[in-house]
């Protein structure tokens, strides 16, 4: 059905996909990845046995065709494309159409015990996982859901993998977010343990239990509070320090400084998001001002138009960002 007030340029696009797999998987149930690109794109396009029609504004339809081109690419290369992953494909193309979808989502940068390949989403995310491969020391702020823990604990599991470091550490403070650690029952590490388990869940999913509880066991992965760095130097390693707007100016100075030969520091936070008693300054947000200058240290920053978790966490972090500065 022709949309109102849309000129009437045709371009036929063959869809040159042989393998009726990739097929379905270009075109999606139902040709549901067409529709997606329709959401998003002023046109109309109609599939005509090999073919597809592609109808609107030229400027428009010139668009939806070098999209389409990528997004042949790409399932050329992966086979399968979740919906998901072709919005996702959509935003990046949009932010900025010279930039090649196949060179985000090609580089995989680990596979999980199960099969599944980790991969950026965004720009942002390809960007963070190529700091991490050329930087020693980087920063990583935004909000929840942009994938700056789970991608840093991917890159420490590979680093491990290919015998890059022989241990990796994850490190969270634990500061008290509205209940005192002290009035938690159990010991001192049942009282720490729900501050670590995101750690410990993106582990889970990357490595499996059995090998997650056996690096533990011979001391090659560590999941433990910030305050057991203390007076540690680590050399060979791969750290990542986890929610660091919530550190204090000495505990960020005594982590930086806690970085041996041979290793990677990955700081990870929010600065939304600070729990810290009010007036105290935040560990993140000093260290952001003081190091921002280095060059041998890389700052990356995420928007809400990074995060890759369900549609509403970024409408719910658009509200409270304006709350938050209103």
């Amino acid at each position: 059905m022709k949309r109102k007030g849309l000129e009437e340029f045709k371009l036929q696009v063959k869809l040159n996909i042989e393998d009726n797999h990739k097929k379905f998987s270009f075109l999606g149930l139902q040709d549901e990845n067409l529709r997606i690109i329709e959401s998003e794109i002023p046109v109309v396009i109609s599939l005509r046995g090999d073919e597809l029609l592609i109808r609107g504004e030229q400027k428009d339809v010139e668009i939806a065709c070098e999209f389409l081109k990528q997004l042949k690419e790409l399932v050329n290369v992966f086979s399968v494309l979740s919906p998901g992953e072709i919005k996702q494909a959509l935003q990046i193309f949009k932010k900025d159409r010279n930039y090649s979808l196949l060179r985000i989502f090609g580089d995989i940068c680990l596979v999980t015990h199960e099969g599944k390949q980790i991969k950026p989403k965004s720009i942002a995310q390809k960007e963070y996982i190529e700091a991490i491969r050329n930087f020693d020391l980087v920063f990583s702020i935004g909000p929840a859901g942009t994938g700056k823990t789970y991608l840093a604990v991917a890159m420490a599991i590979e680093a491990l993998k290919s015998k890059q470091v022989i241990r990796v550490i994850l490190a969270r403070p634990a500061v008290e977010a509205g209940e005192k650690l002290g009035f938690l029952p159990g010991d001192i590490s049942e009282k720490v343990d729900p501050y670590l388990r995101p750690l410990f869940d993106a582990l889970l999913e990357m490595i499996g239990f059995e090998r997650c509880q056996k690096l533990k066991e011979k001391g090659v992965l560590e999941i433990a509070p910030l305050a057991f760095m203390r007076g540690r130097s680590l050399n060979n390693s791969f750290i990542i320090l986890d929610e660091a707007q919530n550190t204090t100016s000495e505990q960020m100075m005594m982590f930086l400084t806690r970085l041996g030969f041979g290793s990677k520091a990955v700081v990870t936070g929010d600065i939304t998001q600070i729990d810290l008693p009010k007036g105290q300054m935040s560990g993140l947000i000093e260290a952001q001002q003081l190091l921002g200058g280095l060059e041998e240290v890389k700052f990356i920053y995420f928007t809400e138009q990074d995060v890759v978790r369900h549609p509403l966490v970024k409408k719910i972090i658009k509200i409270y960002e304006k709350k938050n500065k209103s």
